[in-house]
């Protein structure tokens, strides 16, 4: 029988277990305001939950600019000839009709037309895409990539992502020197200048509000960090957490999987399996 002494010297030993050790190329901005210290795990990430008050974070989504780091979600970059035929062939909605510069909101599923998971496709020239989503997909879509002239591959520790959210979005972006930004229609996307390289903006959220996301290699990712931040400070700018994306994003009813419904891949009992 093990002693309780035993038993507490194995849990310290074992606790680097539960630690959340990945961090996103944000992670020293978030730590540096992260007043609560509630975090949840998004894909292994340490994420923010809340970083100052759930509920002021809300309202800067809704009167402000909130900033939030999308970078642990799921990114592809899907890239060849045959790229529009193929995501025409996984996704559910018409691949051909997605323009250069554009983005739409799908979903795909397995072999019995059981949903696997949504997301966003971004078109970002007549032969690349990149595919966001909320879980990894790696190896079926190599699977179906099969006798398609394309290449998959996995950006999610490449590519720091931010969502920029609320009424003054616009003008921090404006005040930031993204000239041009104010021809984004909701969906659109472009490229701009940043730190020696390019951002890509686009004008899609998860909060019902106005505003942006911006994807950024990962080496320029403070920089773009810190630009929006002075930029912003007049225009009440504040980072975010989880919490209060949530409650925006219930109030514009967008859905996530495996909260809104079960994933294929997640679903033990055939009741909890879902078509589109």
């Amino acid at each position: 029988m093990t002693s309780p002494v035993n038993n507490a010297a194995r849990t310290t030993a074992q606790g680097h277990f539960r630690t959340l050790r990945l961090g996103t190329p944000f992670q020293p901005r978030i730590d540096a305001v992260a007043k609560t210290q509630d975090w949840y795990n998004w894909a292994g990430y340490r994420a923010p939950h809340s970083l100052w008050d759930e509920e002021l974070e809300y309202f800067a989504i809704r009167s402000q600019a909130a900033l939030f780091d999308i970078s642990p979600m799921t990114k592809y970059r899907i890239e060849g000839p045959d790229a529009e035929a193929f995501l025409d062939r996984v996704t559910l909605r018409d691949v051909t009709k997605l323009k250069p510069g554009r983005v739409h909101y799908t979903a795909w599923c397995d072999d019995e037309g059981f949903v696997l998971d949504d997301g966003t496709l971004f078109r970002l020239s007549p032969t690349r895409f990149r595919l966001c989503s909320q879980e990894r997909h790696l190896p079926w879509l190599l699977d179906s990539a099969i006798g398609f002239e394309v290449t998959v591959e996995e950006e999610t520790e490449n590519v720091a992502g931010l969502a920029l959210q609320g009424p003054t979005s616009f003008a921090v972006l404006r005040e930031a020197g993204f000239a041009g930004v104010e021809k984004l229609k909701i969906f659109d996307l472009a490229e701009f200048p940043h730190d020696s390289g390019t951002v890509t903006i686009s004008r899609t959220g998860f909060t019902g509000d106005l505003g942006y996301e911006l994807f950024v290699p990962a080496e320029k990712a403070l920089s773009l960090w810190d630009r929006l931040m002075t930029a912003g400070e007049l225009r009440g700018i504040r980072a975010i957490g989880y919490a209060a994306l949530n409650r925006a994003r219930l109030e514009a009813g967008l859905i996530v999987a495996n909260a809104d419904f079960t994933t294929a891949d997640h679903a033990i009992r055939a009741d909890r399996l879902r078509m589109p």
